[in-house]
């Protein structure tokens, strides 16, 4: 573990260093979505910044355990269901399907132990909850109340602290579900009696279904143990979900229930959250039919985490070009070395310092230094992102030295080499760069590219019959319009500045 990694912690409002229950590993629970409507780019957001959390742990050489629950019980899933005549049971799997496949797109893995290690479902974990709140109650934490089991917050001295407010406080700003079954009205359901047409567990008090914050005290103690290393969501479920979910759960252990709790900022269009009660979302899939999946990664880590993202597609399309200049990198240096970069190895840290121990200093430079010093204060991805951008100008510096002075600078192709692999290293901790880009599907680009490949084989037809004037106009009418032609010995290809 690098003792020099300070993660700022929502529960004391300050950076501290990292410290985990057990050395070398690390236990993160993130919550995951109700499973009730297609995803949309909003719910990537915490699973893209986790993912690479993850990344950087697993690097620095711990073995990190990530968890993400999928909320497949719920009154928006049971409204929905009836709305789709379906079942819940249907349309939680069916939406489930939808979110990992997103998930795997935007490079977070479900299937790998790279990714994401469990992915509890909550009507998997019905007993564990029981449990739980039958523990509460005899603790006198919890009480009964016709078919259904609240929480008392009153009997939590310091419910409120993560939020540092009040449970007055809270009250205030919360919409609070009105019964005459409530001692007080901030208590929390943590078990609902079963209505007409809902889907239901037998329980000690009747019939009924899990409230929302049970699940996932349940299901994160039951995989990771009573006291998490990192617990993390978006800013949006610091109240009520996560206040109530660390209530309930060191309540019923008497153990702190998180060492750092992180919370990531949310996806802005204009002012306004990104959310489907707001009704302005932007489904995954059809993003991805205009966007490539590294693009929309990129936007996510391009700031610190807990700031929030500005998204529109005039930012995804300024995003898309910055890239570029990495993509146009990696076919220089194809053609300069005969080696794809994609193919590089993906050096752990002790690897690439072993590898850079054995070169002569001006091989070596500051940029990992920079990158790590980033990474250590708090996860900062959208400085690291910076790191990434300077180690292209030089390269690219590098790569002009080396075409201009060959007989005077013939170790530039070395340093270059020793570049690339540094890129190789740094960029999949951000998990970005894994694998030549896709083109977006949407029939307006399949248009462009034909259109584009029709000009560009009229072009090698003109040339081919000596139209040399054919030729070049149609690389200069293409320039003038923002495309650059490449001739390369297997062909033209073409791109958009």
């Amino acid at each position: 573990m690098a003792h020099n990694l300070r993660v700022y912690n929502t529960l004391t409002k300050q950076k501290q260093p990292f410290k985990t229950v057990v050395d070398n590993e690390v236990t993160m629970y993130v919550c995951g979505p109700t499973v009730y409507k297609p995803s949309h780019i909003g719910h990537m957001v915490g699973p893209v910044i986790f993912d690479t959390v993850k990344r950087y742990l697993t690097y620095l050489g711990n073995t990190v355990t990530w968890v993400v629950n999928i909320t497949d019980v719920d009154d928006k899933l049971i409204i929905r269901a009836r709305e789709l005549n379906t079942t819940v049971k249907e349309l939680a799997e069916k939406m489930t399907d939808d979110y990992l496949k997103c998930l795997n797109r935007l490079n977070v893995a479900t299937n790998d132990p790279a990714g994401i290690d469990h992915l509890p479902r909550a009507t998997e974990h019905i007993p564990e909850m029981i449990d739980i709140m039958r523990g509460l109650i005899d603790k006198g934490y919890a009480y009964a109340a016709g078919g259904d089991v609240y929480f008392d917050v009153l009997k939590d001295d310091d419910y409120g602290k993560l939020c540092n407010r009040d449970p007055e406080q809270m009250e205030a700003g919360a919409r609070i579900e009105v019964t005459d079954k409530k001692r007080n009205p901030g208590d929390f359901a943590m078990w609902k009696a079963s209505k007409p047409g809902e889907p239901t567990w037998d329980s000690p008090w009747g019939p009924g279904r899990p409230g929302w914050h049970i699940e996932c005290s349940a299901m994160s103690m039951k995989l990771l143990g009573k006291t998490l290393d990192i617990h993390g969501g978006g800013l949006d479920l610091q109240f009520p979900h996560h206040e109530n979910e660390l209530a309930q759960s060191e309540s019923f252990t008497g153990q702190p229930f998180a060492n750092a709790w992180m919370h990531n900022g949310l996806l802005k269009m204009g002012t306004a959250k990104m959310a489907g009660s707001v009704g302005n979302v932007v489904n995954i899939v059809d993003l991805l039919q205009r966007h490539n999946p590294e693009t929309v990664r990129f936007l996510l880590l391009s700031t610190h985490y807990r700031s929030p993202i500005e998204y529109s597609d005039e930012r995804l399309e300024e995003v898309a070009r910055s890239l570029q200049g990495f993509y146009r990198f990696f076919e220089t240096y194809e053609r300069i070395t005969g080696e794809s970069f994609y193919r590089l190895p993906a050096f752990s840290k002790d690897q690439m310092e072993a590898y850079l121990g054995n070169l002569p200093k001006s091989h070596q430079d500051k940029w990992r230094g920079e990158f790590h010093r980033l990474m250590n204060d708090d996860f900062n991805t959208g400085g690291a992102v910076g790191v990434l951008f300077e180690m292209l100008t030089s390269m690219n510096r590098c790569i002009a030295l080396w075409k201009l002075e060959t007989e005077n600078h013939p170790e530039q192709l070395e340093i270059l080499k020793t570049a690339a692999l540094m890129l190789r290293e740094l960029s999949q901790i951000l998990g970005l760069f894994w694998a030549p880009i896709e083109r977006p599907t949407s029939g307006d680009d399949k248009l462009v590219c034909g259109l584009m490949q029709l000009l560009i084989d009229l072009r090698a037809e003109a040339r081919k019959a000596k139209n040399f004037s054919l030729g070049d106009q149609i690389r200069k009418r293409l320039t003038e319009l923002g495309v650059t032609l490449e001739d390369r010995p297997n062909g033209t290809i073409w791109r958009k500045e």
